[in-house]
Parts: C-alpha cells; structure tokens; sequence
C-alpha cells in the first residue's frame, strides 16, 4: 500500500478494539482513537483514511457498522501484545506498507460532515465527571477517597504483640 498515512494505521488500530465482537459504528471507533491516543485527528482526514484503507480491502462494511477484513486480521494478531500504541501504530505502517492489493475491493466513501457529527456525539458523551476505570487513579484522587468508617476493622497497637 502506498503512501502509508499515520492516520491508515491509527484508524486500523482502533478499528481491531472497536470491532472485537461485533462491527463497530462511527461512535465506537471515535472512541477507540481518542483512547489509543488522546487526540482524534480531523474528518477529513479520517474520512480520506476510511477511503484508502477500504480500497484496499481491509476495511469491510457490515450491517451498517464496520470491521477489520481477514488480511487486516492477521496484520493485527502479527502485533506484540506488550508494546505500546507508538509501536503498534509503527509496526502497522511497516505492515501496510508491503502490503500489495489483491483484487477489487468496495470503497467506503464517508462524508466528513458525517465523522464529524460521530466525533461529536463522542466528545459530548465524555463527561469531566465519568473516567475510565481502566485508567490508574492519581495520588490526588486515591487522597480525596476516604474509607468509611468499619466498626468491625481495628487496628493493632504497637505495643500490642
């Protein structure tokens, strides 16, 4: 696949965490991106990316929602399981770029307007108040939760032995 865009790579990337059980809609993959890297790129570039990665059959539309073609699969079962998203977005693009075009494959044209209202609905879901639970606490936040009092849970004395 030529040229190969860090953007071909993120969207595949988040496509594999997105779709796992089911096909992912536009939602669910905007999700996906701004947990792989914090920041989503632009509509237009993602609607280009959906575009370039569907020509060349790894992208697939299912039911109204998207996955991963068998090809691009095996790219990603290829990935190390410890690494961290910078190399696994890294390896992608070395994965795509030997990758060759096999057959004609549908091309999925989405309207940037379209991602773009997806990125949206995202953005406005997250909420300043609801976090990951994935994600580890901070110091400030583990500081501010305090245990309630339990009756039944004593210390023992220092001088107790």
């Amino acid at each position: 696949m030529y040229p190969v865009h860090d953007v071909d790579a993120i969207l595949l990337l988040s496509l594999a965490v997105a779709a796992k059980r089911r096909p992912a809609d536009l939602i669910e993959i905007a999700t996906a991106i701004d947990m792989a890297q914090e920041t989503i790129p632009s509509a237009s570039k993602l609607s280009d990316a959906f575009a370039r990665v569907s020509a060349y059959g790894l992208i697939v539309e299912i039911d109204g929602g998207y996955a991963l073609s068998a090809d691009a699969q095996k790219m990603m079962e290829s990935q190390r399981k410890k690494d961290d998203n910078a190399k696994h977005i890294y390896r992608l693009k070395e994965h795509l770029a030997d990758y060759h075009l096999v057959g004609e494959h549908v091309t999925l044209y989405i309207q940037p307007e379209v991602i773009k209202a997806a990125v949206d609905a995202h953005l406005a879901a997250k909420k300043p108040g609801i976090r990951n639970m994935l994600m580890p606490k901070t110091k400030a936040e583990i500081a501010l939760k305090k245990q309630p009092f339990n009756p039944f849970y004593s210390r023992k004395r220092k001088d107790c032995a």
